[in-house]
C-alpha cells in the first residue's frame, strides 16, 4: 500500500496517495464513499490502480469530511471540491496533470477543468453526470412523473426512465435510515456479494450526517452551463446500465466539445468492476495515443475451468453473513487446494465461484470432478463450465473470448453438473472420461450455437466411442500396471474419496 500523506487546503488537512512512476500524471476524483488506505483491501479496486499506475503517476485522495481527511462541519461546494484536486495536486508537486472524475468526483473535476485549463492536460469522466434533477422529496412521487419532469428540463434523449428514476431513487431511504447497513452501496455495485463488507464500508467512508448531506447535495447538483467552456480533450465513460443513468454521459459527451464517449455494459457503478480492462485500455489509448505496451502480454492454448455455487443468495440469506463467509473462505481454501492437485491455477475468485486455467481439458475436468465432490462436505452445490481455447494471458490475469465462451457455458450447467463444449470432448479421447449430449445453445454474446456436453460421472460407457478408444492398451499401459492397480484405478474412478485415498496407497511397481 502506497504512503499516506497530508495536502493542506485551508485549515483541513487532505489524506492523499502517490503510486506508480508512469510519464503521465493522473489525478482521480472520486465519490464520498472514499478511504484511500480500504480502496487497497478490495481485489478489484487493488487490481485497477495497478493497471492505472503501470502508465501514469497516480494521484489518490480523501475529500474533505470523508475517508482519512478532516471532518467538516457542512457539506462543501463544487468550488470548494475543485480547490481540493489543486490542493492535492500542489501537494504531490503535479504541475498539471489529467484528472479523472469519478461519480460524484465528477462535476467538481469539470469545474476544475473549466476554471483551471492550464492544471489539465485531460479530462476523464466516468459514471458521473452534469445534472441529475432529482432531489429527496422526489422519493415519495411517482418515477413516471419525475421522468417526465426530467423529459422537459433535458430533452427526450437525455431523461431517465421511470424504471432508472425508480432505482436511483432506491439510494435516499437506505441513506437517511439505514447507512452503515451496506443497502445503499448495493443499489451501486450490485454485484458486490457481501453486505456486511459494503456496510463496513460505508462506516469506514463517511458518517451518517456527512453522507446524507452529501448525496443530498449531489442529486441537486447543475453544471450544465459549465460544458461548453471546457476546452481540454475529455473522455466520457459509462455503462449502460449503472445506477446513475446512462443519460447523463451521453448528455456530457453531446455537451463538452469535442468529447468523445464510451459505453461498456454492466449494472455496476465502479469502474473497477464493470469491463476493468476495456476501460483501463481505452484510457491509455486516450492519455498516451496507444495502449498494451506497458503490459506484456502473449497468446497461448489454455482450458479454462469456471465454477460457480448454485443458489448462492439463498444460501447466504439462510446461513447469514458471518457463516457464509466462513463458507466462502474455506471453498477458496478448497478450490485452490483441489486445483494445485491437478497441476492448475487460480486466476481470481468471482464472489462466489472462480476462474482458473489447466494446460490441459482433462486435468481440468478431473479437477473439476473433485471439487462437486469436495464441496459437499460445505453444505453447498457448485455447477462448472469448461472451454479450451486460445487465450491472451496478461500477467497473473487472462483474457480473450475463450474465457467468456467457458463462463457461458457454466450458466447453462445443472447444480452438480460439469458441462463442456464439443471440442472439450474432442480433445479427451482415450481419457475414460464419458459425456452426455445436452443439445444446441445460443451462448450469450458467442456468434454461433454451440453443442454442449456433460461430463457422466460414470465414466466411458461400454459401446461409446469412448470407451472403445479406452480399451485400446499401448505397451507401455501393459507393463506399467498390474492388473490389481487396474482395479483399484477404475475403482477410484467411481467411488468416493475414500477410495482415492486408498489408491494411493497401493504398492508401486511393475507385475
Amino acid at each position: 500500500m502506497p504512503q499516506t500523506k497530508y495536502a493542506q487546503c485551508g485549515d483541513l488537512s487532505l489524506a492523499y496517495q502517490v503510486v506508480g512512476e508512469g510519464d503521465i500524471d493522473l489525478v482521480i476524483a472520486s465519490s464520498f464513499i472514499s478511504h484511500i488506505e480500504l480502496m487497497w483491501t478490495l481485489p478489484e479496486a487493488k487490481a485497477w490502480y495497478d493497471q492505472l499506475s503501470s502508465f501514469t503517476r497516480l494521484l489518490l485522495f480523501d475529500k474533505a469530511g470523508v475517508g482519512l481527511s478532516d471532518p467538516v462541519p457542512k457539506v462543501r461546494s463544487i468550488d470548494d471540491r475543485a480547490t481540493e484536486i489543486e490542493a492535492v495536486m500542489n501537494a504531490a508537486g503535479f504541475g498539471s496533470a489529467a484528472v479523472l472524475g469519478l461519480s460524484e468526483g465528477g462535476p467538481a473535476s469539470i469545474m476544475f477543468a473549466a476554471t483551471r485549463p492550464d492544471r489539465v492536460k485531460a479530462l476523464i469522466l466516468t459514471g458521473t453526470f452534469a445534472y441529475l434533477g432529482m432531489g429527496w422529496d422526489d422519493v415519495d412521487r411517482s418515477p413516471v412523473e419525475v421522468s417526465e419532469r426530467l423529459r422537459v428540463a433535458m430533452g427526450d434523449d437525455y431523461a431517465p426512465s421511470p424504471e432508472q428514476v425508480a432505482r436511483l431513487l432506491t439510494i435516499p431511504p437506505a441513506v437517511r435510515s439505514n447507512w452503515g447497513s451496506g443497502e445503499a452501496l448495493q443499489v451501486l455495485v450490485p454485484s458486490a456479494r457481501s453486505l456486511t463488507q459494503l456496510g463496513m464500508f460505508e462506516r469506514m467512508c463517511a458518517s451518517p450526517g456527512m453522507a446524507r448531506a452529501t448525496l443530498e447535495s449531489s442529486f441537486r447538483i447543475d453544471v450544465r452551463s459549465v460544458l461548453p467552456t471546457i476546452s481540454v480533450p475529455t473522455l466520457i465513460i459509462h455503462a449502460t446500465d449503472d445506477p446513475i443513468p446512462v443519460q447523463g454521459g451521453r448528455y456530457l459527451a453531446d455537451h463538452i466539445p469535442g468529447a468523445r464517449l464510451f459505453e461498456v455494459h454492466g449494472h455496476d457503478h465502479a469502474p473497477w468492476i464493470t469491463e476493468p480492462d476495456r476501460i483501463t485500455r481505452v484510457i491509455e489509448e486516450f492519455l498516451t495515443g496507444t495502449h498494451g505496451a506497458p503490459h506484456e502480454t502473449h497468446r497461448a492454448l489454455r482450458t479454462v475451468l469456471f465454477s460457480d455455487i448454485v443458489s448462492s443468495t439463498a444460501r447466504a440469506a439462510a446461513m447469514g453473513d458471518e457463516r457464509w463467509r466462513a463458507v466462502l473462505q474455506r471453498f477458496d481454501e478448497v478450490t485452490t487446494s483441489v486445483t494445485d492437485r491437478f497441476g492448475g491455477t487460480v486466476v481470481k475468485s468471482t464472489g462466489d465461484g472462480h476462474l482458473a486455467t489447466f494446460d490441459g481439458p482433462t486435468h481440468a475436468i478431473r479437477c473439476a470432478e473433485a471439487l462437486l465432490e469436495d464441496v459437499e462436505s460445505l453444505g453447498i452445490e457448485i455447477r462448472t463450465g469448461i472451454h479450451t481455447g486460445e487465450c491472451e494471458l496478461i500477467g497473473d490475469d487472462i483474457g480473450g473470448i475463450a474465457v467468456h465462451i467457458a463462463a457461458r457455458i457454466m450458466s447453462h450447467a445443472n447444480p452438480g453438473e460439469i458441462l463442456g463444449s464439443s471440442s472439450l470432448r474432442d480433445l479427451v479421447v482415450g481419457s475414460g472420461i464419458g459425456f452426455k449430449d445436452r443439445g444446441s445453445h445460443e451462448l450469450k454474446g458467442v456468434p454461433g450455437h454451440w453443442q454442449l456436453l456433460a461430463v457422466d460421472p460414470r465414466g466411458a460407457q461400454p459401446g461409446s466411442l469412448e470407451a472403445a478408444l479406452v480399451s485400446l492398451p499401448t505397451p507401455s499401459t501393459r507393463t506399467a500396471m498390474r492388473r490389481s492397480d487396474h482395479a483399484v484405478a477404475s475403482m477410484a474412478r467411481h467411488t468416493p474419496r475414500l477410495l482415492r485415498g486408498l489408491a494411493r496407497l497401493a504398492p508401486s511397481g511393475g507385475g
